[in-house]
């Protein structure tokens, strides 16, 4: 009998999303440097494509690592932060980066 790997181990989806290639440096950045506008994130992550960044972005924010503000203003103006949850990942990061 063959077991789902996701089923024996109930923190592969997290790892996945954790630690997926862009989810790092965009959580670093948000972190790091506050809330930011989209075009900054896509400056200070310099290879990551403006597909990818909103792909991203967007399943960060289903996940709840990311907060997306909107602002009704002309021009509209759209702003992300890190999350408490996001935030509470910090250990896990400095724990690896040592």
């Amino acid at each position: 009998m063959e077991i789902d790997p996701e089923v024996a181990c109930p923190i592969a989806p997290v790892v996945d999303i954790v630690f997926s290639r862009w989810t790092t440096p965009i959580l670093w950045s948000l972190n790091e440097y506050g809330r930011q506008r989209f075009v900054e994130l896509e400056r200070r992550i310099t290879k990551i494509t403006p597909k990818v960044l909103t792909q991203r972005l967007r399943q960060l924010e289903r996940d709840g690592l990311v907060i997306r503000t909107y602002h009704p203003e002309v021009p509209p103006r759209v702003e992300y932060e890190i999350s408490e949850l996001g935030r509470s990942l910090a250990p896990l990061f400095a724990t690896l980066a040592d």
